[in-house]
């Protein structure tokens, strides 16, 4: 795997591609594609209908995703499903010609492990990363809303962080990425709203908004609904501090 290119291809919707992104999936001798189960069938789907819809005709390689060990500390547990990838990578990509590409959810650089993983490739391969749209623009523009305050400032974080910590001290604002947990329900509601968004940028998005005393309660059972209808969920929210 002499050159790797990473392509952001925002949260599924072909129309989140950027030309240059476009240019580089037709341009790709390989694309690699991860299989995530059968309940989660749509993800690779959603990647396949992206490759139809700009006309792209490199070798598509499928692998299986592998699974944490749940049974590790947090930090084992990623570092070695981070080494299984890289070798599964490998091991999909052997025999390309030329550059193998990868469709990532997002943007490559945001809260996402690809760049993590492609830096234990040794000889490493020339990286070509293209940026998408963010769950985090994605979110904001589905509401409306702009992603600060004026002067103010926003953490980027995660739900295991909110838990553990509580609210950012300094932040006005508290966007917070894969949390399966609901964790902003620790939080003291008083004061504070939330923005919630799944789906988003998709014919199935779903938005749930208000101060989050009462809007909490609503997120957890749209959540709840939306993972039963389609088997997974990829969903992010936004708090702010609001007089």
């Amino acid at each position: 795997m002499r050159d790797l290119w990473l392509i952001g291809i925002g949260t599924g919707n072909p129309d989140h591609l950027t030309r240059a992104g476009e240019r580089a999936l037709r341009e790709a001798s390989c694309i690699l594609v991860p299989r995530k189960g059968t309940e989660k069938s749509d993800l690779a789907e959603l990647r396949h209908h992206i490759l139809r819809a700009v006309g792209a005709t490199a070798t598509v390689a499928e692998f299986d995703m592998p699974v944490r060990d749940e049974s590790l500390p947090y930090h084992e547990r990623v570092r070695r499903w981070h080494d299984d990838i890289a070798g599964l990578w490998r091991a999909a990509a052997a025999g390309a010609k030329g550059p193998v590409a990868m469709l990532v959810w997002g943007d490559p650089a945001l809260y996402d492990s690809t760049l993590r993983i492609a830096e234990r490739f040794d000889p490493a391969p020339r990286l070509r990363v293209i940026p998408g749209i963010t769950a985090l623009q994605a979110l904001t523009a589905a509401h409306a809303i702009p992603f600060n305050t004026v002067n103010g400032s926003v953490l980027v974080t995660t739900g295991r962080q909110l838990r553990d910590h509580g609210w950012p001290e300094g932040a006005d604002t508290v966007a917070v990425m894969l949390d399966g947990e609901c964790s902003f329900r620790g939080v003291d509601p008083h004061g504070v709203w939330i923005w919630w968004g799944a789906f988003l940028g998709m014919e199935n998005e779903v938005l749930v908004s208000g101060p989050l005393g009462e809007a909490g309660n609503r997120i957890v059972e749209a959540r709840r609904e939306a993972r039963a209808a389609h088997g997974w969920l990829m969903d992010t929210y936004l708090m702010r501090r609001v007089e």
